[in-house]
């Protein structure tokens, strides 16, 4: 990808999960009735910011790293993302992705952490 192509892909991942959520999960109440499309929209969003993060560490190659490898290298290069990385992992990814966590404050969290990173990476 050309620079910054990563960063207009990743914002892309979090307009698609903020469209799930909006047009499928069905809130009511302040929380996702369907579960299904919670953890579709906290995978999504959760790839952005690995779009965004692939491209700012100068990864080239498709491919499956683990949490700890971004970890790593976040710590090495973008210390101050560590923390909201380590959010996005468990809200996005975790909460909403593997478990479908109902609570729409929740998922708002998340999805405002990820664009926080995207945003930095930006720059």
């Amino acid at each position: 990808m050309k620079e910054n192509e990563h960063i207009k892909e990743a914002e892309r991942y979090i307009a698609n999960a903020k469209e799930i959520l909006t047009r499928k999960a069905k809130k009511k109440d302040g929380y996702y009735t369907d579960a299904k499309y919670v953890k579709m929209a906290g995978h999504t969003a959760y790839t952005g910011v690995l779009v965004a993060l692939d491209g700012a560490l100068g990864i080239k190659t498709k491919g499956r790293k683990t949490v700890d490898w971004y970890k790593q290298n976040i710590a090495k290069k973008h210390k101050k993302l560590l923390y909201p990385f380590l959010a996005v992992y468990d809200t996005l990814h975790l909460s909403m992705g593997y478990d479908g966590n109902p609570n729409a404050a929740i998922a708002q969290t998340g999805l405002s952490d990820a664009e926080k990173i995207i945003n930095a990476l930006a720059v």
